[in-house]
């Protein structure tokens, strides 16, 4: 498991409960921009859009090689889950005021792209000194 990002600052927002691993579809142009470590995960966070998980916010850099087929750093990109997983996401969201926060940038053993995700619930000041 190589890792490409890390999201530091949603471990010191958030209070994790719950973590899951999702595959997410990207162009090839940032596929090899993933490969250079050229991934911002601050800001983002996972939203269902018709019965679909979308990651919002991410940035991913420009391809320094690419031609003018080049991808949008910014752009929203699916995330790739089993019907019933976004389900449970989806109930534990409504039920509990969750949010989905992307914790890490990963390739795996197999060499794709994988997102660790988690169920967050939001820290107050008081939570954040103390951690």
């Amino acid at each position: 498991m190589k890792n490409i990002s890390q999201n530091k600052k949603a471990r010191h927002d958030y209070a994790v409960l719950d973590t899951i691993e999702a595959g997410i579809q990207l162009f090839g142009t940032e596929v090899k921009s993933c490969r250079a470590g050229a991934v911002s995960l601050i800001d983002s966070y996972a939203r269902i859009i018709d019965g679909e998980l979308f990651l919002i916010g991410a940035h991913i850099a420009p391809y320094m090689q690419g031609n003018i087929n080049n991808h949008k750093p910014r752009r929203d990109r699916k995330l790739l889950l089993h019907k019933r997983e976004i389900l449970r996401l989806q109930k534990s969201i409504e039920a509990k005021g969750m949010t989905v926060i992307p914790l890490s940038f990963y390739f795996n053993d197999r060499g794709k792209v994988k997102v660790q995700l988690g169920i967050c619930r939001g820290k107050n000041v008081r939570d954040k000194r103390e951690s």
